[in-house]
């Protein structure tokens, strides 16, 4: 009897090593982790990087050609510098542009490349010239929401009411 029972964790814990072997593999493959080496790398720079980091997607035409391999601050600049791991199969014009995007509301960042029309293409090591920082939303949104224009009359007392001089305005 004591035989069988050892015999069945032996059994049930060979099924939950297969079973997380399988979801790792799963997970590795869905998550775009490569196998496959040989890409190569590209830099682009960047006036803001917002929540753009490491592992994040980079397409051509909504197609996913590389990742995000490194984010960093140049210190003489202060531009984002993002290295580039591309699919070696994929040749960018030199001319390409590079544009950090959102992938929603409040998602995390990729960077879309829209190739250009140059004949000659970007080589290993080589810099993407035209990009676009991300565009902060939030910020946009509030300065929408409260406007920061020097149009105001206010001195500074917190009152909002019309001087007698002035007159009521109708609506």
């Amino acid at each position: 009897m004591a035989l069988r029972e050892q015999w069945a964790e032996t059994a049930m814990g060979l099924v939950v090593l297969a079973l997380a072997g399988s979801f790792l593999t799963y997970s590795l493959s869905v998550g775009g982790v490569s196998t496959k080496r040989g890409n190569y790398e590209i830099s682009a720079k960047f006036g803001e990087a917002g929540s753009l980091a490491p592992g994040a997607a980079v397409s051509v035409a909504g197609v996913k050609v590389g990742t995000v391999s490194q984010v960093t601050l140049e210190p003489k600049t202060y531009l984002a510098v993002a290295k580039l791991s591309i699919d070696p199969s994929v040749k960018l014009p030199a001319d390409s542009t590079a544009k950090i995007t959102s992938d929603g509301l409040l998602g995390g960042a990729h960077i879309a490349i829209a190739p250009g029309a140059s004949l000659e293409d970007l080589k290993p090591g080589g810099e993407i010239e035209n990009t676009q920082g991300a565009v902060d939303i939030f910020g946009l949104i509030g300065s929408v929401i409260r406007p920061q224009g020097g149009g105001s009359s206010d001195t500074g007392t917190g009152a909002a009411t019309p001087s007698a001089s002035q007159p009521a305005e109708s609506y």
